[in-house]
């Protein structure tokens, strides 16, 4: 039973691990989003800044190609923080699942040796009751013999 109970512990410190990592790369991810958002958003200001003190075409072109890739790599971010929020719920699911399993063993274990602690109660109950029995037949021979 013990290899089980240990088994399951190690499962669900596994689940936890992993899940913990998860919420890491989310946190992570998160803020590499709003860094992303700021950076576009400071870019933004700067081209209409530009704008507003003309710009000649080029420059504008190339503004609008860095904002452009700014918005895909936000995009993709996005996308990411998506897939992790997936992943976070498998992990989710599988802590919890190892959680319960962890508990069920832990409570199988304990009515084992709850178990096993009764029978032993029993076996010495058993034996001082034979031991009792055997000194008081012991006692009664030898007041039989003195008399």
């Amino acid at each position: 039973m013990q290899p089980l109970v240990h088994l399951a512990h190690q499962k669900n410190e596994d689940a936890t691990r992993k899940f913990g990592q998860l919420v890491q790369q989310q946190q992570a991810a998160q803020t590499k989003l709003q860094t992303l958002k700021q950076y576009r958003e400071d870019y933004q200001t700067r081209l209409q800044q530009a704008v507003q003190n003309g710009i000649d075409q080029i420059n504008l072109r190339n503004f609008q190609a860095f904002i452009s890739r700014l918005d895909e790599a936000i995009t993709q971010q996005c996308n990411a923080i998506e897939q992790i929020s997936r992943s976070m719920q498998v992990g989710r699911n599988e802590l919890g699942n190892a959680q319960q399993k962890m508990r069920s063993f832990d409570t199988l274990a304990q009515r084992h040796i709850e178990k096993e602690r009764k029978l032993e109660e029993k076996l010495e109950q058993r034996q001082q009751d034979e031991h009792t029995g055997r000194h008081s037949a012991l006692k009664a021979r030898a007041a039989l013999d003195e008399i």
